[in-house]
C-alpha cells in the first residue's frame, strides 16, 4: 500500500478554518463581516466568511457545517433582519450546540431587539433551537456597535482582537486537556 505524503495528510486532517464568521450578508457582508475577514486573514487567522470559502456547486449546508464542526471560534453578527435568516439561526444553534466560543457583535441593533418570529414556514422544533441559541448568545459578553456613530476601524480592531484572545484561550484550554490525559 502506498503511503500518502505527510503535507497532503496535514491538509487533510486540518480543519476548516479557526473562526466562523456567522451573519446576515445583505446587512454586513459588505462591512463588519467582510472586514473583520480581510482583518483577521492578514493576521493569518484562518476564517470562514460564506462568500470568500465557498464556490459554486458546493453544497450549503455541508460545507457551513462542517465549518462550524471544524472551528474554534464563531463570530455572531447580529443585525436588524438576522433574525429574518434560517441559515443565520442554523449556524448560531450549531455553534452553541456544539459549545464553541462566541463573540457577539451587535451591529446596528440592540440584543432585546433580536427574537426568533415564526413566520409559519420553520418546524417548531427549530423555532425552539434556534430560540436557545440565541438567548444564549445574548448572554454572552459582546461588542456594540451603531454605524452613524461608530469608529469602523476601532470596531474591526476590537473585534479581531476578542477573536484572537479567545483563539488563545481555547489553544490553552486545548494544551490542558491534553495535559490531563
Amino acid at each position: 500500500m502506498q503511503r500518502l505524503p505527510a503535507t497532503l495528510c496535514r491538509k487533510i486532517a486540518r480543519p476548516t478554518c479557526d473562526v466562523f464568521i456567522n451573519h446576515r450578508g445583505i446587512d454586513t457582508k459588505r462591512n463588519i463581516a467582510g472586514l473583520l475577514y480581510e482583518r483577521l486573514t492578514k493576521t493569518r487567522v484562518r476564517s470562514f466568511l460564506d462568500s470568500m470559502n465557498m464556490k459554486p456547486g458546493d453544497r450549503l449546508f455541508d460545507h457551513i457545517d462542517r465549518a462550524i464542526d471544524g472551528c474554534k471560534v464563531g463570530v455572531a453578527v447580529f443585525s436588524p433582519r438576522y433574525c429574518d435568516s434560517y441559515f443565520c439561526l442554523h449556524e448560531l444553534a450549531l455553534l452553541m450546540e456544539s459549545k464553541k466560543r462566541v463573540v457577539p457583535i451587535f451591529y446596528d441593533v440592540k440584543p432585546s431587539q433580536l427574537v426568533v418570529k415564526d413566520n409559519g414556514t420553520c418546524p417548531s422544533k427549530h423555532l425552539q433551537r434556534f430560540s436557545l441559541a440565541l438567548e444564549e448568545a445574548k448572554l454572552t459578553v459582546g461588542l456594540t456597535f451603531d454605524p452613524l456613530r461608530g469608529d469602523w476601524s476601532e470596531l474591526v480592531r476590537d473585534a479581531s482582537d476578542a477573536v484572537i484572545m479567545n483563539l488563545l484561550e481555547v489553544e490553552e484550554e486545548h494544551k490542558r486537556m491534553k495535559r490531563k490525559l
